[in-house]
Parts: C-alpha cells; structure tokens; sequence
C-alpha cells in the first residue's frame, strides 16, 4: 500500500476520473475526503459500500471560500491533518469564439481556474502549519497544451492549471511540498455525453461520431478509462515522487508529445 495512513482531498470525486482515484486511493491505504458538488444522498448512495471509517463524503462547491474552509476543516477535523490534494474538480463548456459569453467564462474560470487555485492555497497552508511536507496534484488536460476553435475558454482554464502548478510548486517547494499535474486525453467518463453533444451540435455530426473518431485519433487506438489515470495520481502522491515538482505528466494514450 503505497498510500498507507494518508489523508487525501479528491475534489469532483462523485463520478468519473474523481470517484476513479477515490476507490483506488482507499485500495492504497489513504483516508479519503470525497468532495463534490453533487447533493450529499448521492454521495452516500456512490459511496454506500465505502468504509466508513476512511471516508468522509462532503457536500461542497469550490467557487465557494466558505465552502473551501469547509473542505480544509471537516477533513482535518476528522483525519487530524492533510498530505494529498487531488484537485479534480472542474466543469465544460464549448461554443464557437464569435458566439462565447461572459456566463460561460465566469463559470469555467470560478471552477477549474478560481476554485483549484483557492483550494491548492488553503490546503497548502494547512500543510505548512502541520509540517511535514505534502504532495498536491492538480488535474490539467491536453486541451491545455494547445488552442482549440470551439473550445477557447476550456483550453485557456487549463493552460492556467499548467502554470500555477508551476508557480506553486516554486513557492511551496521550501516547504516540501511537491505540486503537480495531469494532463489527461480524452477519458470516456460521463462527462463524454455532454461533450459529444456540444460537438454534434457545431460540427453537424450524428451523435456519437465525434466520439469515435476522437477515440480512433488517439496513437493507442482508443479513449482512455478513468481507472487508466490513477496510477498516475497513486504515483504523484506517494513517496516515489519525492523527487519530482512543477510537472505536468501526460496520460493520454499518446496524443501530446512533450
């Protein structure tokens, strides 16, 4: 168990590649914060045959300062400190540049952008004043690492998930607090209806065929599962990368060089 004893936050951790790394950090040995924005009774349902003891299932929304307290507190509260943050949380949105709105920046922004940078701070100051050290891990995309015509706002939010893992990783590296990043592909997780949708929508395809193509795209021939990233978020929490920060790592079947 590579995460025995651990205490770990995993943001968005309802469904997808968040519930993804909750079961496997549980697997690890962690003790696990789930936190999402989903009503409280359908984390206990998702969670119903979790152990108790090693879970703590909290209702929040990170765009929220108070929520983020809430987070920080009932985890430490509960676990007595925190050594992991899993910074998953994170919405989607697509429409053509000339057509994008103000909404649609303010919401991507608040949550991938505002709350992963405010949650990172405070979770980071809990760590400093515990000591220790401790790993944060934010969860970027490959739509960071490159523009895209239909998807503007979604790749800029990412792009400044690359960078402020770099700037914090620099200012918390005193501390021994290691930050870093995943860079995911297309994962077929939930969320895929939606984007197949949006898709469908503005390139006038049949639903589903953007979902295929962007799968048979990928170098390895297929999307990725969300289980196929958590080896990454086991790796970049655990001791055997101790040595490594300001890093975002690809998991993406190949799609991005770098």
């Amino acid at each position: 168990m590579q995460l025995k004893d651990k205490v770990a936050i995993v943001t968005g951790g309802g469904t997808g590649i968040g519930g993804a790394v909750v079961r496997r950090y549980l697997d690890e040995g962690a003790n696990v914060a789930v936190v999402d924005i989903k009503p409280q009774s359908e984390l206990d349902v998702t969670y119903a045959d979790g152990d108790k003891g090693r879970l703590l299932l909290v209702q929040a929304d990170v765009t929220k300062r108070e929520s983020i307290e809430h987070i920080v507190n009932s985890t430490v509260e509960r676990f007595g400190r925190i050594d992991v943050l899993y910074n998953n949380a994170a919405v989607f949105d697509m429409r053509p540049l000339l057509d994008e709105s103000w909404e649609i920046f303010d919401r991507i922004f608040a949550v991938n952008v505002k709350g992963m940078f405010f949650l990172m701070q405070r979770v980071a100051k809990q760590m400093v004043e515990q000591g220790g050290g401790g790993k944060i891990i934010n969860m970027a995309s490959q739509a960071g690492r490159r523009g895209e015509a239909l998807v503007s706002h979604y790749c800029a939010s990412k792009a400044a998930v690359i960078s402020y893992t770099q700037s914090a990783a620099l200012a918390l590296a005193p501390h021994r607090i290691n930050v870093n990043g995943i860079a995911p592909g297309v994962i077929d997780t939930p969320m895929w209806k939606d984007v197949d949708a949006l898709f469908a929508r503005y390139e006038n395809r049949p639903i589903g065929e953007k979902k295929r193509l962007v799968g048979e795209a990928v170098p390895l021939g297929r999307m990725g599962r969300p289980d196929e990233l958590t080896g990454a978020a086991v790796f970049l929490a655990s001791a055997d990368a101790d040595y490594i920060t300001a890093q975002t790592l690809n998991v993406d079947g190949g799609n991005w060089m770098s």
